[in-house]
């Protein structure tokens, strides 16, 4: 088989800037601790994460090949199929997606809004979603862990290194698989937006009050302590042991 192209730029770019703020987010939380002064920007960056899920969506829709949403559709029937087949040692190989990592995928593109959305409502006042919020990360984590472990079940099995894949973008296929685009100029301005939305919350964010103003409608979050005891939280998995 030959080489071809599979993953987009912007797909990959996604992929390993998630996995960078799951990575950040937990070491600022669990690590550093909630009286560290760079506990405020897990909130930061669990915005910038659900901005680009929201980015990612989009791409789902209108992007190359593999990176729309309809290859990752499959029967619940071939799903278990395949789950039960891997179990054992066997499965099918697919080019695109397969049906655990679609499920996976889909799964943690759903929590990070639902983190986020609750974080937010959190920041605004509304405790009650504390609990809601802690689940909602804690699953996270799980699906995540489960993740990784099926990537690594499936290198084993295939002897295909799909996690370098998701560097360089290629795998082994016929040449009709493939895409032709790796779509720079998207991922340049994929950058563009998600630094520029980044930029803006670092300096929106008010130390002394512990808050962060939204950009473009200007709505304030709590997401620490202040001096006068009050606080909040925004969606991130290590929230979970924050509040």
């Amino acid at each position: 088989m030959n080489r071809i192209l599979l993953w987009d730029l912007p797909v990959r770019l996604f992929h390993w800037l998630l996995a960078g703020g799951l990575v950040f987010a937990a070491v600022i939380s669990l690590v550093l601790g909630e009286d560290s002064p760079l506990f405020p920007y897990h909130a930061i960056v669990g915005l910038a994460m659900a901005l680009m899920v929201c980015l990612r969506v989009a791409w789902g829709v209108v992007g190359s090949r593999y990176a729309r949403f309809w290859t990752f559709v499959f029967s619940p029937g071939e799903a278990l199929a395949y789950m039960k087949a891997t179990l054992v040692g066997g499965g099918k190989r697919y080019i695109g997606h397969n049906p655990g990592s679609a499920l996976a995928i889909l799964g943690l593109l759903a929590l990070v809004l639902a983190m986020a959305g609750t974080g937010i409502l959190m920041g605004q006042g509304n405790e009650g979603l504390k609990e809601v919020h802690e689940v909602l990360a804690y699953v996270f984590v799980g699906v995540a862990a489960v993740h990784v472990a099926g990537v690594g079940l499936h290198t084993i099995q295939h002897r295909e290194n799909i996690t370098a894949s998701m560097i360089h973008g290629k795998k082994s296929g016929e040449p009709s698989e493939g895409i032709e685009s790796a779509q720079p100029i998207v991922a340049a301005i994929f950058l563009l937006i998600v630094g520029a939305f980044a930029v803006t919350l670092v300096r929106g964010y008010d130390p002394a009050g512990m808050t962060i103003t939204l950009p473009v409608v200007g709505t304030v979050l709590q997401v620490g302590e202040n001096e006068n005891g009050a606080e909040g939280g925004i969606g991130n998995p290590g929230d979970a042991d924050d509040d």
